[in-house]
């Protein structure tokens, strides 16, 4: 019995004695302190980013990239990323944020944690005004050009009552002089495309019709760090709710934002 009384003592004497391990500082927290927020962003994919003949760096997720630095009261570190190493320079700590047209897969998932969606980006059918189609069974008797063995041409391919109106070319490129051409009523493409045609050619002003795939972006976070990752939810969350969102979207992308909680939010309305 007295030995199990002395283990008790020395057990109580331990826990009195030994001093607290303070909490680990977070990512937020180190980003406070520093005063900079290092956000990973792509320099050649516009217009979500790209380099200007200022030779500094413009687009959507720059600008998300700067409210969000605003948002947390810090100055702003833009590292320039491709696609491929854009996912191992936030895992290996080399930004402490990832804004960079990115969207979220499973296996991506399995890497870092994302944010809720701020910016939409989706393959659809675009045409002019004056051109009423707003779903697939309208495309009858319809010229659309798209991108040969593209995402868009399986999905429109799919979908397309009339296979016979689709018209494939080779690259984007192609697909864009038909349809800005008038040799093709519609286009099938992507959202960052159809913004791309439009500052081209506003005559022929591409709306977007109706979607064919959906892929919002995301902010990437590294895993273990809820606390940054709820702050920049925060961040956008206000950012939609006060207009802001919406404006960047239209001035990069050309079109308004419709709601990001919607589980298929393609920031259309």
């Amino acid at each position: 019995m007295w030995r199990i009384r002395v283990f008790a003592g020395l057990a109580l004497l331990g826990a009195l004695t030994t001093p607290s391990v303070a909490a680990a500082p977070n990512e937020l927290d180190n980003i406070i302190k520093s005063g900079i927020v290092r956000v990973a962003v792509p320099d050649n994919f516009p217009p979500f980013g790209d380099v200007g003949p200022d030779t500094k760096l413009h687009g959507y997720d720059i600008d998300m990239a700067g409210l969000i630095a605003d948002a947390l009261g810090v100055k702003l570190d833009l590292v320039p990323v491709s696609s491929t190493n854009r996912i191992p320079y936030l895992t290996d700590g080399k930004a402490d944020l990832l804004i960079s047209s990115l969207g979220k897969d499973p296996d991506r998932e399995k890497l870092i944690d994302f944010s809720i969606a701020y910016a939409p980006f989706f393959s659809g059918v675009f045409g002019p005004d004056n051109i009423a189609v707003a779903k697939p069974e309208d495309l009858t008797g319809k010229t659309i050009a798209v991108t040969r063995d593209s995402i868009e041409d399986a999905a429109l391919t799919k979908v397309s009552p009339d296979t016979g109106a689709i018209e494939r070319y080779d690259d984007n490129a192609d697909a864009e002089v038909a349809f800005l051409s008038g040799r093709a009523e519609l286009i099938a493409t992507g959202n960052v495309v159809a913004a791309q045609v439009l500052a081209k050619s506003p005559m022929r002003k591409p709306t977007i019709k109706f979607l064919l795939k959906n892929s919002p972006c995301y902010v990437g976070v590294r895993k273990g760090e809820p606390d940054l990752l709820a702050r920049v939810n925060e961040i956008i969350m206000a950012a939609h709710g006060d207009g802001t969102l919406n404006r960047i979207s239209e001035r990069w992308l050309k079109v308004p934002l419709g709601d990001p909680e919607h589980p298929d939010w393609v920031g259309v309305k």
